[in-house]
């Protein structure tokens, strides 16, 4: 750039010759001055405005960057700027669109005068120019470039015609406008034609959408379920077909980066129902594990490795932590956390806690419990993190003593930007697996001596409500917070705990020998002199409290209340005022002891250590799927999802009975009765479950028409138009069948990003599955097999609906219903007159009865049209009994439908029509009131719309 500019090349060498800092300053300050001569020169005469060319106007606006890069203020050259970005010439609109992502920031005015520029550049069809355009759109990345813009990016990123470095910029701008503005993207609205190109070619634009999706999927779950199987189907082409370029494979690795986010993509969604995705799943995985069960001795073969092998396994956790997978995995995992490299030893105990968050048994961890402990050593402060997290969620009732002695002996030497998080995490771990209450106050007491300044007031505060709802340990904790006051140094945290308990249950102790009521004053008092004023008002409270029970030290008590009614401090003057009024009154008044009466039980609350530990973790934009603490916890963090506010936390006996993303109120706010309360509404950002909304069906007189005759057929016509053309043959036995689906291309050209889904509305009742992931091509003019697994679980009333969606120009979705009712799933029964009446009469009538009077169609003779509804009945695999009813007219028929939750279901019908009213009434009994109302709506609605 510089090198055909010989006035930016100057004055770079200029600048660089300037040997102090004045010399630099004066010879930018000469040349900022003449560059305001020239523009100046330009905007006060139209005249002059021919001597400023497009190249002087770019060597300006350069030397203008080049001094912005050295870090001097700028204030100039701005509308320059903006006008170099409309030049026809490629040099002009790179130095323009360079100055105005570096001199512009977001909530500059001049950007509103680029934005039609920008969006002219996105529709040129030049990819240089809509190259730029992005670059600057992403980099700049302001709510209103992102509000006018969005639509063209979306544009670029879906059109055919875009060249794949153009898809790929245009991905990633997607993705930067919607982490800094998620409300300007309509996510949901473009989700099946952002899933759609996951199929591109191009593994490199796979991988830029891919990054988008995995954003937009955490969002809005529902709308983007259907990249499931597009993941699941690209990781099976990649990993066990090979179906990649040499181009993607790193290290003969086929592209890791992919494969990382796929992987991850897949733990946003609980695990699948569909067994065709699970095996598909469960192949790739394994296939995975086994190529990285030897370790290479080439290091960037190991690095891509050990990246898809630590989201693989993390995915097979997530899917079933119980599963061989997952135990194949624990022996691979106890292998890295011995690793000499730190990256290795770091991805082994992060993944390694992941299966501590969910395992149902700790025991394969705990063999390697000693390895972990060792970890909290390690020279990398990242790996001792991570060791502390495993060792965090691999915690329980037999361990809690061995670990938490452990974590509380790392803490006196660990680092300060661990000590913190460590404090929560051995506070919570010491409450949740306490074996004896004795044992939780020593460990405490301990901590907050140990930890000091990183000890925050929620840990104190916890101590102080569980010893206030625990009767059997208040005396124990006087004493124990008694003799750690006696210490030389004590944190002011601990003068807390012991102003209070010592006010509070200092009576229990003080017929002790070394406890008494002057011993107790002199040891807090003696802490006072280097508190801070909150902590001295505490102390405050605490002499009123003696005032009341200890009355041989009530002077010395008065005399400090004097003392400190004369203090600058607000708030100690107004406590030590009031107190000293109190303890002047006389002593058979009873408003002292009123006042002064011990504190209630704290009502049940969630603990707030949980609360400030997720708060201090955060989120990340890529949101975890579990959480480090045990699978207890996260059970709860899965139910926190399901409803908006937390349960009880803590039992009037001091114990926690529920955890969670408590967000815990300003603890300052609190004081008056230690007030625990966490917030009522609780939000939680994960989302383990998601529900699918039906999708919009496609209609037209020809669809209702090939759909109710395949109710009561085995094969024929679905859908069909100028493109695409779907075909159904079936087969039923018992409660299971299976659907052919046939899917013809009528056009010359393919059909890509082919995707077929089910969507059933009561997976209890029935389940439909494709036997093999659906083909994402169809060639032109060819027909594509797709084969339908369903079971009848129970009686179902409504109809599956496949969505199929394709690129054939622009992309396409339709929705149709399959032809799979409850009938699907009878099997005629032959009776004879006796036995058909002696059933009819035993199942009675309502509710088990059902029955409807219609309208219905005579032949073109006049008369009842006996075949049609012997067609019919017989369609809906009912046995029609001959010789039953002795009306010929009428029919009557018998089956069992089958099902495999429910068993046998028994079915008898009776059709009588009648000619001359042009009316049917159709009977059904079943022994389920479900199945009787069921068959009767799928009957009756083809004769009565064979009427209409």
């Amino acid at each position: 750039m510089a090198a055909n500019m010989r006035g930016l090349t100057q004055f770079i060498a200029d600048i660089r010759g300037a040997r102090v800092r004045e010399l630099e300053e004066k010879r930018i300050n000469k040349e900022m001055a003449n560059i305001r001569k020239k523009f100046k020169a330009r905007c006060s005469c139209h005249a002059a405005d021919g001597n400023l060319d497009g190249y002087q106007k770019k060597k300006y606006v350069a030397k203008i960057i080049f001094t912005y890069i050295l870090g001097y203020k700028v204030d100039v050259g701005h509308m320059e700027a903006v006008n170099l970005i409309s030049s026809s010439k490629y040099s002009e609109k790179q130095i323009g669109y360079l100055a105005v992502t570096l001199l512009m920031h977001e909530n500059s005015d001049f950007l509103r005068l680029v934005v039609n520029s920008i969006r002219k550049d996105l529709d040129e069809n030049n990819e240089v120019s809509n190259c730029l355009a992005l670059h600057a759109i992403a980099n700049v990345g302001s709510s209103e470039m992102a509000e006018a813009l969005s639509e063209d990016v979306h544009r670029l990123l879906i059109s055919p015609t875009s060249q794949t470095f153009v898809k790929k910029k245009a991905a990633l701008t997607l993705l930067r406008l919607y982490r800094k503005h998620p409300t300007v993207i309509p996510a949901a609205e473009w989700a099946l034609r952002l899933v759609s190109i996951m199929d591109d070619q191009d593994l490199g634009v796979v991988i830029c959408v891919t990054s988008l999706i995995m954003a937009l999927a955490q969002d809005h779950l529902d709308a983007y379920a259907v990249c499931y199987t597009k993941a699941v189907d690209r990781l099976h082409r990649l990993v066990i077909e090979g179906e990649y370029s040499a181009t993607y494979a790193y290290y003969k690795v086929p592209s890791p980066w992919l494969q990382v986010k796929l992987l991850r993509l897949l733990q946003y969604y609980p695990p699948s129902d569909d067994a065709t995705l699970r095996s598909v799943l469960h192949e790739v995985l394994q296939t995975i594990m086994n190529n990285s069960a030897e370790p290479s001795r080439n290091v960037q073969h190991n690095n891509a490795q050990h990246a898809v092998l630590f989201e693989a396994i993390s995915l097979a956790i997530h899917l079933d932590a119980s599963s061989p997978l997952v135990g194949t995995s624990a022996v691979l995992l106890a292998r890295f956390i011995s690793s000499k490299e730190t990256n290795v030893r770091y991805l082994g105990l992060d993944t390694m806690a992941h299966l501590a968050a969910r395992a149902d048994s700790l025991e394969p961890l705990k063999k390697h419990q000693g390895t972990i402990i060792l970890s909290l050593r390690d020279k990398d402060i990242s790996v001792r993190r991570r060791a502390l997290d495993l060792l965090y969620s691999m915690c329980d009732t037999d361990n809690s003593e061995l670990i938490v002695g452990e974590l509380l002996r790392y803490l006196k030497v660990a680092d300060y930007a661990l000590r913190e998080e460590m404090v929560l995490k051995i506070a919570i771990l010491t409450e949740k697996y306490a074996n004896s209450y004795k044992w939780y106050v020593d460990t405490i007491l301990q901590l907050i001596s140990a930890a000091g300044d990183h000890v925050g007031d929620e840990v104190w505060y916890r101590v102080v409500q569980i010893v206030t709802n625990t009767e059997d340990l208040q005396e124990y904790a006087a004493k124990v917070v008694f003799e750690h006051l006696k210490s030389p140094s004590t944190h002011e945290s601990l003068v807390k705990v012991g102003g209070y308990i010592l006010g509070e249950y200092g009576h229990l102790i003080a017929n002790d020998a070394g406890y008494s009521p002057l011993d107790q004053f002199q040891v807090l008092h003696s802490k006072s002199q280097f508190c801070v004023a909150s902590t001295r008002s505490l102390l405050l409270s605490t002499y009123i409290k003696w005032v009341n029970v200890f009355p041989e030290i009530k002077p010395q008590l008065i005399n400090i209340f004097e003392r400190y009614r004369h203090v600058l401090d607000a708030e100690l003057q107004q406590r030590a005022c009031e107190f000293y009024a109190l303890a002047s009154r006389p002593d058979d008044d009873e408003v002292l002891q009123n006042v002064c009466e011990e504190m209630p039980p704290f009502p049940p609350r969630v603990s707030a250590l949980i609360g400030r530990l997720n708060r201090k973790l955060g989120d990340t934009e890529d949101k975890r799927t579990w959480i480090h603490g045990g699978k207890e916890m996260n059970l709860e963090r899965q139910a926190i999802t399901r409803r908006t506010t937390l349960g009880p936390g803590l039992s009037a006996n001091g114990t926690v009975t529920a955890t969670g993303t408590a967000d815990a109120q300003d603890v300052m706010s609190s004081l008056a009765g230690l007030n625990l309360s966490s917030s009522g509404d609780q939000q939680d950002s994960s989302r383990a479950e998601y529900s699918l909304v039906a999708p919009r069906l496609a209609v037209g007189p020809s669809i209702e028409k090939w759909f109710n005759k395949l109710t009561y057929s085995a094969e024929g016509v679905l859908y069909e138009d100028v493109q695409i053309q779907f075909g159904i043959k079936s087969r039923y036995q018992g409660h299971l069948g299976q659907v052919a689906i046939y899917l013809g291309n009528k056009v010359s050209a393919p059909l890509t990003s082919f995707t077929s889904t089910i969507h059933v509305d009561d997976s209890e009742t029935l389940s439909a599955t494709f036997a093999k992931i659906p083909p994402n091509t169809i060639a032109p003019r060819t027909q594509s097999q797709q084969l339908l697994h369903v079971e009848c679980k129970k009686a179902f009333s409504s109809f599956p609906i496949l969505t199929v969606s394709f690129l054939a120009g622009a992309h396409q979705s339709i929705s149709i219903r399959l032809p799979i009712s409850v009938t699907k799933f009878i099997e005629g029964v032959k009776l004879g007159q006796a036995d058909f009446f002696e059933r009819w009469k035993v199942i009675g009538g309502p509710p088990r009865e059902a029955q409807a009077v219609f309208p219905i169609a005579l032949d073109g003779t006049g008369q009842l049209d006996l075949v049609r509804h012997r067609q019919v009945v017989s369609g809906n695999n009912l046995e029609i009994l001959e010789d039953v009813d002795p009306n010929p007219s009428n029919l009557v028929g018998a089956g069992v439908l089958h099902t495999s939750v429910d068993g046998k279901v028994g079915c008898l019908l009776r059709l009588e029509p009648n000619r001359d009213a042009k009316l049917c009434r159709l009977t059904v009994r079943s022994t389920s009131e479900d199945v009787a109302a069921e068959v009767l709506r799928q009957i009756e609605r083809v004769l009565r719309l064979d009427s209409s």
